[in-house]
């Protein structure tokens, strides 16, 4: 891992080109968000040289406001409509796609209800020289420090609640997890490790690539503030932690998602049966307090079980295979 020998925050970013970065977003009916990113973007200095919009097959406008933006961004715009939704995990692993293939150095990943602070891409720039696994920070809803869990306990694959939100004078914290709402990652480690897995569907896509990532290279998270999150979502205010309301959807595959992490484990030899099973129960707990004391409702507790059977028949899948590496393509310039 490395060591806060220094400060990169501090150093000249002139090995970072701004034009070799791809902000990648992942939209689904939800125009309103969408166009507040996109303002965002055309104040940003500097600019990447793409931004790659995937939309999963939404019905309202949203073609519409990216068209209407598509001169007005001062940097390239690649509009990818999908026939389906795949959900965030496919929506992702698109984008990924599409901006790996334009030569993209550094990937930029965002869902639509976040915009970018005016000199986000700099910021992060920073940071490049150093690390090609970068996490920044984000403002919430209420302009709060928004917290993110960015250590997994590795032989539970769950998330650590409480790992130290502060940051000392290197400016960076080694994590060994990821998150679609701000991921900056170099070309290099998406070769290695592939594309993001569009099986999942949504959760737990992130942090799992995250993970390989980190078993790739030392992966950070830095004291650099470069979004702010746009839709407030209903929360319980634990004090020292926030836990946000969930639906019955996400109930379903955060519990299904289970199997493949489990296939992920085995695949690269760190599955420890009695520890997975361990953290698979402590996520059902979660969920069945986030239902009482979030949503005040004992209902949906079914999807919670459908998630565990349906999570055993991928577990079970003998034809299961990871996500494989990428071909080379050359780098933008």
């Amino acid at each position: 891992m490395p060591t806060a020998d220094h400060n990169p925050a501090i150093e000249s970013s002139t090995d970072f080109d701004p034009a070799s970065s791809t902000i990648a977003v992942v939209t689904f009916n939800r125009s309103a968000l969408l166009t507040r990113l996109l303002k965002s973007v055309e104040k940003m200095d500097p600019k990447p040289g793409h931004i790659v919009i995937v939309d999963n097959a939404s019905s309202d406008d949203t073609t519409e406001v990216v068209e209407g933006f598509r001169e007005r961004l001062g940097t390239q715009l690649v509009y990818r409509r999908l026939g389906t939704n795949t959900g965030g995990s496919g929506g992702f692993s698109e984008g990924m796609r599409v901006a790996y293939e334009l030569g993209s150095e550094w990937i930029w990943l965002m869902d639509d209800d976040v915009e970018v602070i005016p000199d986000g891409l700099a910021k992060m720039g920073k940071w490049a020289p150093r690390f090609k696994s970068i996490q920044g920070r984000r403002y919430d809803y209420d302009g709060s420090e928004f917290y993110w869990q960015y250590r997994i306990a590795e032989r539970m694959g769950i998330p650590i609640p409480f790992a130290p939100a502060g940051f000392d004078e290197s400016g960076f914290k080694p994590m060994n997890s990821g998150c679609f709402e701000g991921m900056f990652i170099n070309r290099e480690v998406v070769q290695q490790i592939g594309l993001p897995d569009p099986r999942f569907f949504i959760y737990w896509d992130d942090q799992t690539y995250g993970w390989l990532a980190s078993r790739k290279t030392p992966s950070v998270i830095v004291d650099e503030f470069v979004l702010r999150r746009t839709r407030e979502i209903k929360q319980w205010d634990m004090g020292v932690r926030h836990m946000n309301a969930s639906s019955n959807a996400y109930r379903y595959y955060i519990m299904r998602n289970r199997g493949h992490i489990k296939q992920y484990y085995r695949s690269l030899g760190v599955y420890n049966p009695v520890l997975f099973a361990l953290g698979t129960a402590l996520t059902f707990a979660k969920e069945l307090i986030r239902l009482v004391f979030v949503e005040r409702t004992f209902r949906g507790t079914s999807n919670l079980f459908r998630g565990l059977r349906d999570g055993r028949k991928i577990a079970n899948d003998t034809s299961w295979r990871p996500m494989p590496p990428l071909a080379a393509v050359p780098a933008a310039g």
